[in-house]
């Protein structure tokens, strides 16, 4: 890979934002240096590095390039209409950031709304899949992930893989869902057996199993509602 008619291996660590970034952090990077790993290339006569530091230049710093439009943007050397888009993309997720705020994170306050997430994602899947809600000490949805996709009758998980991806999102408590394939949500002893054993491993870790809920054709069910918590 060449950069300014340089190997990349030629280049000094200042020129390689990147590499910068993987070893101290995007915190650690420069504007021009974060406006670089963006665009991704320089040009047959500049590094990305210094492209990016000159498109700042001329564009008055980083305020003024935020209410650039591409047309705007093309009329700088070095820029087409792919490195503006570009540009354009990463200001418009920044926007987003700006204005979304925590009140915007799903809150689940009771099995419906377990329900009314996990629904249509899981409704129609032909084999079980069993999901994890991660969730902090205001039952604001931190993440979810699939931990088992099973056969058709029976989903495979164990309390330590439960467990261990609840640690690692620094997790105060976990919803646990899963589908029945043939649309009747009613728990088989398996996964009520399944249940026992994370609640059991939940309070000894110190995360608390919320609820397990079961989704079939347009309906659930809520093992906690059910008693089996």
């Amino acid at each position: 890979m060449e950069v300014a008619g340089l190997m990349l291996r030629e280049v000094p660590l200042e020129e390689r934002p990147r590499e910068r970034m993987l070893q101290y952090g995007a915190g650690a990077l420069s504007h021009a240096e974060l406006l670089a790993i963006l665009l991704r290339t320089g040009t047959m006569s500049e590094s990305v590095v210094r492209l990016a530091g000159r498109i700042l230049s001329e564009s008055g710093g980083l305020r003024s390039l935020v209410d650039m439009s591409k047309d705007q943007l093309t009329q700088i050397k070095g820029i087409g209409d792919a490195k503006a888009l570009q540009i354009l993309a990463g200001i418009e997720l920044g926007r987003r950031l700006a204005k979304s705020t925590l009140a915007d994170r799903v809150t689940i306050r009771s099995p419906k709304d377990i329900a009314d997430l996990m629904s249509e994602d899981l409704r129609y899947l032909q084999k079980e899949h069993f999901v994890c809600l991660f969730l902090n000490t205001k039952n604001h949805l931190l993440a979810q992930e699939t931990l088992s996709m099973g056969s058709l009758n029976a989903s495979i998980v164990h309390p330590r893989e439960v467990f261990r991806a609840a640690i690692k999102r620094s997790s105060a408590s976990i919803v646990c869902v899963h589908n029945h394939p043939s649309g009747d949500p009613t728990p088989s002893p398996e996964d009520i057996q399944l249940t026992h054993r994370l609640v059991e491993a939940g309070s000894i870790i110190g995360i608390e199993v919320l609820d397990h809920v079961i989704i079939g054709d347009q309906r659930f069910i809520s093992l906690k509602e059910q008693g089996f918590m």
